[in-house]
Order: C-alpha cells, then sequence, then structure tokens
C-alpha cells in the first residue's frame, strides 16, 4: 500500500523517477499548472495590493479532484517539479489547491533525475520556498497588467487581434532598431590588395596591403603602378604558439544558441527535446532514463563528481595530455542555482545510445555530451607566423597558422557568428632580408556592410547579454512575436513588418520604459533581488504602476488612430476581383478579401510539397485543419477531394507504383512508406 504521493508535472518525468523510489511512493503528474490568472479578465486587484485573483485553468477539473483524492489517503504528500522559479510555484499552486500544510517540509529538487541525486532529494525534503514563489509571482502579475492593460489600447488606436508585453515588446524593438539601421545604411567603397609572392625556389603564397587605405579605383590603379619596379623584402619574420580554450559547458541561452547554429533548431524546439532528455527516455530494458541534468539554468558550474567523471572518460579514451580539469565562473548576475547542461552518466556515450534515440534527440545529446567533455579538455596550439613584407613604401601582411595540438578540438568546436580562422594556412619558410619575386598583383572591391539581421541565436544572445527575460522565457518570446505578426523569418533571419514597426513607434512614444532595454534589464535584477529577499514585492509593483497608469490614461486619451494597411498579395478574390490581402489568424498568415464584410472570402496560403496528386494529377498542397493541425491535400480542391495525414513524397512505389509518403522510423530518420494498404513497402530516399 502507497504510504507517500509523488507529485511530478509530466508523466515522463513520473515514470522515471519512480523507478528509484518504493512500493511505498505513488508518482503522478499534474501536467503542469492547474491554477492560473483567469483569461477572461485582468485576474489582479491593483487597489488591493495587487492580489491575484487564482482559478483552476479549464480542463484540470477532474486531474484536480484525482490528486486531491490521492492526497488525503498519502501519508505525506511531496511535491517534486522542476528545481527553478516556475517549478517553486507550480508546487506552491499545488500545496494551496492540495490544501497541505505548507510548514511541513514537502518540496524536493533534483538536478538531474538519476538514482542517487532521486533519492538523496526525497531524504532531504525543505518548506516551499516563499521569496522565489514571490518573485514568480511579481513577474505574472506584472506581465499579465502590461499585457491586458496596453493590448486594449492597441486594439482601440491600431487593430484588433495585437498584444504587447514587457519582454516581448522589447525583443520586437531590437529587431525593428536593427532593421532601420539596415535601411539607413549607406554602403563605403574600398579596396585590398593582395600580391601573389614566390621564394627563390619557386614556391608561393600571398601577402596583402597593410599601411594603406584604399577608397576607390583610382587610387588602387596609382598604388599598383607605383608597385611595378619595386623589389619585395621580407622585413621581419615573427613566430609564436597560440592557445585556444575550449568553451564552458552549455547553460540554456548557449543551448539554444548553439542548437540553431549547428542543428538549426529553433529555441522552441531545442527546449522540448531537452526537457525530454531531462525528464526520461525509453532504453529498451532500462526503461525511462534521464540523460541530463536540468535544461533550465544560467551556470557553467559542474559539480565534482561530473569533473571526476569526465577526467577518467578523457583519459581513458584520448591520453593523459588531453585532459585538463576546468571550472567556469558564472558571469555577473546569473543565479547560479544549478549546474550547467550536461549529460547526467558521462559513460553514456552518444553513439551508444543512436539507435535508441530519435535523430532529434541524439542530435542535441551529441551536442550538449561533447560540450560538456570538450569542457574538460586541454587547450588547442597553434604554430602562428607572422611575416611583414615591404615594397618600397608600402608594407604588406603575410599571416600563417597551423594546427600543432588539437586538445579540445579532437572532441567539439564552437560555433560563432563570425567564424574564425582555424585552418591549415602555410607559409613556406622565410627569413628577415630575403628578396621576394612579384607574380601578380590581385585588386578587389569592396563595400562596407549594414549590421545583419537577426537570426534566433544572435536575438538569444543580446537578450541575454542585455538582461531581458530569462532564457526559459526566449522560446516562447520568439513564437508570440512571429505569431502576432510583429515579424516574419525570411530565410532564418528576422524581418519587422509594417505592423511591428507602428506598434513599437507607438509604444517608443507613449511608453519609453516598456521598451528601453535598460528599464527591462532593471526589472529583472528588482524581480532577482525579490527572491534574494533584498526587496519587496509589492514596492516593485507600486513604484512600476504608478507611471505606468498615467502613461496608459494620456495614451487613451491623446493618441490618434492609427490605419496599417494590409499587405496585398498578388491573387484577385473569385467572388468580387478584389486583390487579396495578407491577414494574420490563429494559425498563421491567410488570404482574404478586402472589400469584408461585403465580401467574406478567404483563402488558406498554400505552400506547395512538389508532389503530384494521384488521382488527378494536381499540386499536393499543405493544409489546417480546424484544429490546427497540418495534413496534405490536392490543390484543386473541391473539385478533387484527396487528403493525407502524412506528407506525399515524389518517389513511386518500386514494388507496386503506387505513390509513397513521408514517414519516420524509430530512430527519427526519413522513409517512404507506400500509401496502397495491399502493399504497404517502405524504402530509403533516393537520390
Amino acid at each position: 500500500m502507497a504510504e507517500y504521493l509523488v507529485i511530478v508535472e509530466s508523466p515522463a518525468k513520473a515514470k522515471t523517477i519512480a523507478k528509484y523510489l518504493g512500493r511505498q511512493y505513488t508518482v503522478k503528474a499534474s501536467f503542469g499548472h492547474l491554477r492560473d490568472l483567469p483569461k477572461s479578465q485582468l485576474g489582479v486587484d491593483v487597489e488591493q495590493d495587487f492580489a491575484p485573483k487564482y482559478i483552476t485553468i479549464r480542463g484540470r477539473g477532474e486531474l484536480l479532484k484525482e490528486l486531491k483524492t490521492s492526497a488525503r489517503k498519502a501519508t505525506l504528500v511531496y511535491l517534486a517539479t522542476d528545481p527553478d522559479r516556475e517549478g517553486e510555484a507550480i508546487s506552491w499552486h499545488l500545496a494551496q489547491a492540495l490544501e497541505l500544510d505548507t510548514t511541513v517540509p514537502c518540496r524536493v529538487t533534483f538536478n538531474e533525475i538519476t538514482k542517487g541525486a532521486v533519492q538523496k532529494a526525497f531524504k532531504e525534503p525543505r518548506e516551499i520556498a516563499a521569496l522565489v514563489v514571490s518573485a514568480q509571482q511579481t513577474r505574472r502579475i506584472l506581465d499579465r497588467i502590461v499585457g491586458y492593460k496596453l493590448s486594449p489600447l492597441l486594439w482601440a488606436k491600431v487593430k484588433k487581434g495585437l498584444s504587447a508585453g514587457r519582454v516581448q515588446s522589447v525583443a520586437v524593438r531590437l529587431i525593428v532598431d536593427r532593421d532601420m539601421e539596415i535601411a539607413a545604411f549607406v554602403p563605403e567603397e574600398y579596396w585590398s590588395l593582395t600580391a601573389g609572392l614566390k621564394t627563390s625556389e619557386g614556391k608561393p603564397f600571398q601577402a596583402t596591403l597593410s599601411n594603406r587605405d584604399v577608397i576607390n579605383e583610382s587610387e588602387m590603379q596609382k598604388i599598383m603602378a607605383d608597385l611595378a619596379d619595386k623589389i619585395f623584402v621580407v622585413a621581419s619574420v615573427k613566430k609564436s604558439q597560440r592557445e585556444r580554450k575550449p568553451a564552458p559547458p552549455f547553460t540554456t541561452s548557449t543551448l539554444q544558441q548553439e542548437a540553431s547554429r549547428k542543428l538549426g533548431f529553433t529555441a522552441k524546439r531545442t527546449m522540448r527535446l531537452a526537457q525530454s532528455l531531462y525528464e526520461g527516455i525509453e532504453l529498451g530494458k532500462e526503461g525511462s532514463v534521464g540523460l541530463i541534468t536540468y535544461m533550465r539554468t544560467d551556470s557553467t558550474r559542474l559539480s565534482g563528481t561530473a569533473i571526476g567523471g569526465a577526467a577518467t572518460y578523457i583519459k581513458a579514451r584520448y591520453g593523459d595530455e588531453y585532459h585538463e580539469a576546468r571550472q567556469f565562473s558564472g558571469k555577473n548576475g546569473s543565479q547560479d542555482a544549478h549546474e550547467a547542461i550536461r549529460p547526467s552518466y558521462v559513460e553514456r556515450d552518444p553513439e551508444q545510445l543512436k539507435d535508441m534515440l530519435s535523430k532529434e534527440h541524439y542530435r542535441l545529446y551529441k551536442l550538449i555530451y561533447e560540450r560538456f567533455i570538450a569542457s574538460q579538455m586541454s587547450v588547442a596550439v597553434f604554430a602562428q607566423v607572422h611575416v611583414e613584407i615591404s615594397a618600397g613604401e608600402y608594407s604588406f601582411k603575410a599571416h600563417g597558422s597551423r594546427l600543432v595540438f588539437p586538445g579540445f578540438m579532437a572532441v567539439y568546436s564552437e560555433s560563432l557568428d563570425k567564424e574564425e580562422d582555424e585552418g591549415s594556412s602555410l607559409l613556406p619558410e622565410l627569413t628577415a632580408g630575403q628578396t621576394l619575386a612579384l607574380s601578380k598583383l590581385l585588386p578587389k572591391q569592396h563595400f562596407t556592410e549594414p549590421p545583419p539581421s537577426f537570426t534566433e541565436a544572435s536575438l538569444i544572445k543580446l537578450l541575454e547579454e542585455e538582461g531581458i527575460g530569462r532564457p526559459s522565457t526566449y522560446a516562447p518570446i520568439i513564437d508570440t512575436i512571429v505569431d502576432r505578426g510583429y515579424v516574419t523569418k525570411e530565410k532564418k533571419k528576422f524581418v519587422s513588418t509594417e505592423l511591428g514597426q507602428v506598434v513599437t513607434r507607438i509604444l517608443k512614444e507613449y511608453f519609453p520604459g516598456i521598451v528601453e532595454v535598460e528599464f527591462t534589464a532593471k526589472m529583472e535584477g528588482q524581480l532577482d533581488a525579490v527572491e534574494q529577499g533584498n526587496a519587496k514585492s509589492l514596492d516593485v509593483l507600486r513604484e512600476f504602476y504608478s507611471p505606468f497608469a498615467n502613461q496608459l490614461s494620456h495614451a487613451f486619451s491623446s493618441m490618434e488612430k492609427i490605419s496599417v494597411a494590409d499587405e496585398e498579395s498578388d491573387q484577385n478574390c473569385e467572388l468580387c476581383g478584389r486583390r487579396m490581402v495578407f491577414k494574420m489568424g490563429r494559425f498563421g498568415k491567410f488570404l482574404a478579401c478586402p472589400g469584408f464584410p461585403e465580401c467574406r472570402n478567404t483563402k488558406p496560403i498554400l505552400t506547395e510539397t512538389g508532389a503530384i496528386c494521384p488521382l488527378c494529377q494536381g499540386k499536393i498542397v499543405e493544409r489546417r485543419s480546424k484544429k490546427g493541425r497540418l495534413f496534405y491535400g490536392c490543390g484543386n480542391y473541391p473539385t478533387c477531394l484527396f487528403v493525407s495525414w502524412n506528407k506525399p513524397s515524389t518517389q513511386i512505389c518500386a514494388k507496386c507504383g503506387a505513390f509513397t509518403v513521408e514517414k519516420k522510423n524509430r530512430r527519427g530518420e526519413k522513409v517512404f512508406v507506400c500509401a496502397n494498404p495491399a502493399c504497404g513497402a517502405k524504402q530509403e530516399e533516393r537520390s
């Protein structure tokens, strides 16, 4: 008979930790929050010290009833939700809803879901951390006030369906400001000159002009004419060694950035996969196993056990000379509540698990594993040669680099927004005073470039650097600003829309604090101070609300209504002939007739798959069901009624000649399955 009830957020986590507890424990999932502020109203009484009104989330009533019944039967209830602010808040809400005695130590936290960590945590339960809950609740109230007070203003003055947010609006502003920089940028011309040189032994190499700034072609032509009779002589040769240190193990932010650069994953996709790697993956007979430590962290700290495990692995796999134990210091402002993201078991090499993981899980686990191992390895060593060459009054430079000891680069090398040249670039043996032969001069015209548009990785990097939001919020922030139509993604780069620019301009004018980077970062610091007991929640809320309320009143009374024209498409309405426009709906963009309400014609924006309809030879396109689920249908609908939940492919079944659909096998690899039920043949992708 079970004596103790353990509540976690997810069934996967429940299944994993249940293995490590005895039969006297029953583990159930709350499926996240059971209570929240109501969606239909503000839910915060600003006149009564910002008292929140919490209600049971719609659809969670039966689950709450079930948990209450189980709690009444249990000798003790343990709350083992995630070890962060949100997890602490979920535990507090559960305690309130289940009417638990919060003075009894019932809160259990662990940074990794391993047998040792889980069993140790249950021996050391604590009370719910009131200050952590207060900080989370303060954030929730602030965000609710901004969202529910500002959004009606935007509906009244701009258009229905818009929203504003304390952090999302700053993210939009960053993208808008960058686009304005790019639009205002005036490129400037400049030239570079490369000299192709040879030693007396005929060994070729190149050097670049270094002591002249050339801004146009006429200047370049003059320099080239001057060089025609000059003698090229080696002025100096400097040899050195350069060391490159490994990057720290991942934090939430750096994992999102690196997964974007290396794997092409969105922040949302990365966090979804990391969550399941933390909570547990089915590994055959072993059952569910948590493979990584907690993935919401701003710390690069590693435990002694993890450092020791890495040392054993590295020495056995690569040799003693490849090992260098290393602890990383956290950046200023980091909470450092948890370890860095690392594998829970260093002995679980990614290649050993490859056949048991989906392709996506394997790729992300491999990234986390290799980054952790590399962080405990020796520096990479490069031999470098810097050569200065004189030709009359002109100076040229040549640089050679060669990797002499790979160190951590034998395992992993960090991706950067601007990649460094770390490859082998060898120069012939050169000595000072040596005369060189000029083979050719290679002039090249360049133009200065504007700052780059934000990618997910670079936006997340800036948000973290500026202290805007918290890494766990970056994925939903990005989703929101795209879904609201404030920005779009074009070739993986963010571009602000006219709507995003208009809303940003309004907020800058009437609510400068809301979209000021410094203001938002300061607010994050105040929330941290609440958690640390150095500030009171009520003081933070009052300090924010009074000026905000005045600004809101002024905006409602003085702001003119702004019209944002809908973007016009190249398609005409079949019913009235008007040129259709793009609209933003619940499931993204769609086409609508601008003649509404006289003409109510709408059409989905169809994305062609490249496949041909097996019924009428029309084009297969992507469609959405009423619930938003993606399916595939014929572009000739309603004349042709062909539909498929699986994506039809361009490949034909080699066995029976029927069309095939794309599916994934248990390893996440693409396979093509015959759509003919009588056949059902599977085949690999053909090039």
